[in-house]
């Protein structure tokens, strides 16, 4: 065997080993992005909701207000060590008056993707608790379940009809449902 025959065998190994060890490390790297949390795996976040919107009221025989509200605005989660997700929010609710809120609610990613959720919660005044159940979600949140509380407060608005408002403490943690993502 030649020299010249022997250096272009090597640089032709070389390059065969290069591309082989080039496509395990892509393999790797991309099945390991695009492998899905295991289903029963819990992850806990926390965050913030700042939302606006429109309220319809009626009276009620104690001289209190029924309602109807709907509002939007940014949510934005994280995991404890960063930004896990922005969102807008979008809810949807109705009170009673007296002693219970329910809704339903839904977050939207910068992609389109959503999470779902059912609320409920005593009267929707400054300082009440809110439980929010996820149940389900499309795209990248396809198959996820979970649940969240928050604390709602008001702030000021010279118009009886809207609402602005934010979330002191929004707490959860989610998964995704065996099948899911």
């Amino acid at each position: 065997m030649t020299h010249a025959r022997r250096d272009a065998s090597m640089v032709a190994i070389g390059w065969g080993l290069f591309y082989a060890l080039t496509l395990s490390v892509t393999f790797a790297i991309s099945s390991h992005a695009q492998a899905p949390p295991p289903p029963a795996e819990w992850r806990p976040f926390d965050g913030s909701w700042s939302a606006t919107g429109k309220r319809e009221t009626v009276p009620i025989e104690d001289g209190g207000t029924a309602a109807v509200a709907r509002l939007a605005g940014a949510v934005v989660l994280t995991n404890g060590i960063g930004l896990v997700a922005g969102f807008t929010g979008e809810a949807i609710g109705f009170d009673n008056g007296r002693d219970l809120t329910t809704g339903r609610a839904v977050w939207t990613d910068g992609a389109g993707d959503r999470i779902f959720s059912t609320l409920s919660g005593g009267s929707l005044k400054a300082g009440r608790r809110v439980t929010g159940t996820i149940t389900g979600g499309t795209g990248r949140w396809s198959g996820v379940a979970g649940e969240y509380e928050l604390t709602w407060q008001y702030l000021v608005s010279a118009d009886p009809e809207t609402i602005q408002g934010r979330t002191t403490d929004l707490r959860g943690r989610l998964r995704w449902r065996e099948g899911g993502r």
